[in-house]
């Protein structure tokens, strides 16, 4: 069985038989001339198209999800700090309230919030008073963040 090209007239001359598709039998495929084959099915770019889209998009958006990473983990760090120093006052009010002497109730605060925490002892009334103060680790201490805490506690009876 012969078939022409339904494009055009002019293939009439050239038609070739038609042939099934291999995958599906049911299919039938016209083999066009030279001058109406379709396209590969690889797809081409379209002149001055989107060529290199995804990877300018990749290259816009990467720098913003750096960028709210790097926030994160220094809102967590500053937290993290705020944290301890907040441990440390409460611990070390306690600990006077029991009555501890002062150089012990400073090296159990320093234990808790770190080394370069500065530690204040005082009395308010009936109540003791004990204050910490850390810089922020990393970044943030560039620009002099510093986490502060202070607790309250009654002594106790005896102490």
């Amino acid at each position: 069985m012969t078939a022409v090209c339904p494009a055009d007239d002019q293939c009439a001359r050239r038609a070739r038989p038609l042939r099934e598709c291999a995958p599906r039998a049911h299919r039938v495929r016209w083999r066009r001339c030279s001058a109406h084959r379709t396209r590969s099915l690889r797809r081409r770019p379209a002149p001055g198209g989107e060529r290199g889209a995804a990877t300018a998009e990749f290259a816009l958006a990467l720098p913003a999800v750096v960028t709210v990473l790097v926030a994160v983990l220094l809102v967590a760090s500053a937290s993290l700090t705020q944290v301890r120093v907040a441990d440390a006052a409460r611990a070390g009010a306690r600990a006077v309230a029991l009555g501890e002497i002062e150089s012990d109730v400073r090296s159990l605060a320093v234990a808790i919030a770190g080394d370069s925490a500065e530690i204040g002892i005082g009395r308010a009334g009936e109540f003791v008073e004990v204050t910490v103060a850390r810089p922020v680790p990393g970044p943030l201490g560039w620009i002099d963040v510093t986490a502060r805490a202070q607790a309250v506690a009654r002594p106790e009876p005896g102490s």
